[in-house]
């Protein structure tokens, strides 16, 4: 195999071992940018003299005696959303196109703590908002499974770097499925901790009380030690919650005998793609065979998440998106007449459709008369969803589900008719607005050879619960192990 093909955990041992260099691996992943990326398109911003640069000082430190940290010296990216210093931060945005921080982000300070080489910003769609990647000013990425076909969004460029080997691992964000969706499209494993476990300082929001921050990785394990890597308390983030720090590659035990998991009859029924609902049955199956108890039951609530989910989160995109009105910062229009012209102007041609529709729509549901009626309820129901999780967290150590209701879908079929994309996040959103965590490994194909996802959803703050159980799951089968040919 090649270096670029391998996990981090097995890079990281062959780096502690010196049978290889960090410069190695991370030129390996670099000449494969140079030959696959075209076919992809996962990169808004390459940087692989800095990834270099960062490489160099690890191998320093190995041919000094130096120890070094498990994720040292291996390549990875991050989702063109979180601020880094000096290089450019989009949001995949005319509005940010320029944009260059000043600052780091907390979760990109943690990886330069550990010396990762930071091989570029991936594209997305724009400020997060769609699930697709179609929504980037910049491009569309591909799926590495089947070019013809959306790698999922809005992580899109953080899923599909990682399944093309584009990446040794990727940071992604999560609103509202936005890790778990585009994992489940390109075939990796995808987590979205419990909100507030990862500082979202440095990452440009969406929807504040429902964005985080989380790994899109090879296998489980990454999962684990990346999670080790981002995970912490921050005092530059009022949500960031002081939780007693936790080693999760402890949780990567192959045992699932004696845990009880939930499934909700709501999220294998109508509306899910038969073949998707075939593989999570059989997956079911597997954790029976393995000792694990299973029961279905209903989530009453469940029904309501979509639309609540999409009037909270545009609500909340409507506030934080009106500081980008060409005065502070980014993109300012040529031609105005007064203030008011420049806003209108500068926001106009800075934002795309989706971004303009989601501004709309939250804009409306926070305006007088009608805040009651929408947004005051939308709240209310929240507070219903996370009520229904709590019953169910009583009964059950995780709970299992699809994490999309289809495999990836072939590119510009679904743009004109925004409804149908907002169904694709039909089994993600409720997990954001109960603020739990979840995870989506690979778990089969379809007909077509493009991977399925399983979500396993927990409680706040168990992340080490659904690592093992998906550890099990990945140990005892071999789906994550078909990789797309490029």
């Amino acid at each position: 195999m090649e270096l670029f093909e391998l996990t981090a955990h097995e890079l990281s041992d062959m780096l502690k071992d010196k049978k290889v260099s960090s410069t190695e691996i991370t030129k390996s992943v670099i000449d494969r940018i140079e030959k696959v990326e075209g076919k992809i398109e996962s990169y808004i911003t390459t940087t692989p003299d800095v990834a270099l640069e960062t490489a160099k000082i690890v191998d320093n430190k190995i041919a000094k005696g130096e120890n070094i940290a498990p994720l040292e010296g291996i390549p990875m990216a991050i989702k063109d959303n979180m601020c880094t210093k000096d290089i450019r931060t989009t949001c995949a945005s005319k509005m940010l196109e320029n944009f260059v921080p000043p600052y780091d982000a907390f979760v990109t300070k943690k990886i330069k703590e550990i010396n990762a080489p930071i091989l570029g910003k991936l594209n997305m769609d724009e400020f997060a908002m769609g699930s697709s990647t179609e929504n980037s000013y910049f491009k569309k990425t591909k799926n590495p499974y089947n070019t013809n076909k959306v790698p999922g969004g809005s992580s899109g460029g953080s899923a599909a770097c990682v399944g093309a080997d584009l990446a040794i691992y990727s940071l992604g964000s999560d609103t509202g499925g936005s890790i778990r969706q585009p994992a489940s499209f390109c075939g990796v494993v995808g987590l979205k901790p419990t909100y507030g476990l990862v500082s979202r300082f440095g990452l440009v929001a969406f929807a504040s009380s429902l964005d985080q921050i989380g790994p899109l990785t090879k296998d489980v394990t990454d999962s684990a030690m990346v999670l080790n890597v981002i995970a912490g308390h921050d005092s530059m983030d009022s949500t960031s919650i002081n939780v007693p720090k936790e080693d999760y590659t402890k949780a990567l035990v192959n045992d699932v005998k004696g845990m009880k998991i939930g499934i909700p009859n709501d999220y294998i029924g109508e509306g899910i793609n038969e073949e998707v609902k075939n593989a999570i049955l059989k997956s079911v199956e597997i954790y029976k065979s393995l000792g694990a108890e299973v029961e279905f039951f209903n989530m009453t609530a469940s029904k309501y998440a979509l639309p609540a989910y999409y009037i909270i989160s545009s609500a909340e995109a409507s506030s934080n998106l009106a500081r980008y009105d060409g005065i502070k910062y980014g993109y300012r229009t040529e031609n105005y007449e007064n203030l008011i012209d420049l806003y209108n102007k500068t926001r106009s041609e800075g934002f795309g459709k989706e971004v303009k529709r989601r501004i709309m729509l939250g804009t409306y549901a926070l305006s007088s008369g009608y805040y009651d009626a929408y947004y005051k309820k939308a709240q209310q129901v929240r507070t219903v969803i996370k009520n229904d999780f709590d019953a169910a967290f009583e009964k059950y150590d995780f709970i299992l589900t699809p994490t999309a209701p289809t495999t990836a879908f072939n590119i510009g079929s679904k743009t004109t008719d925004p409804l149908q994309m907002y169904l694709e996040d039909i089994c993600t959103v409720s997990i954001n607005i109960a603020s739990v965590p979840a995870i989506s490994i690979p778990c089969g194909f379809d007909n077509e050879g493009m991977p399925i996802g399983m979500q396993l959803i927990g409680k706040a703050f168990s992340e080490s619960t659904l690592l093992r159980a998906a550890y099990t799951f990945e140990q005892n089968t071999d789906v994550h192990k078909t990789r797309p040919q490029l």
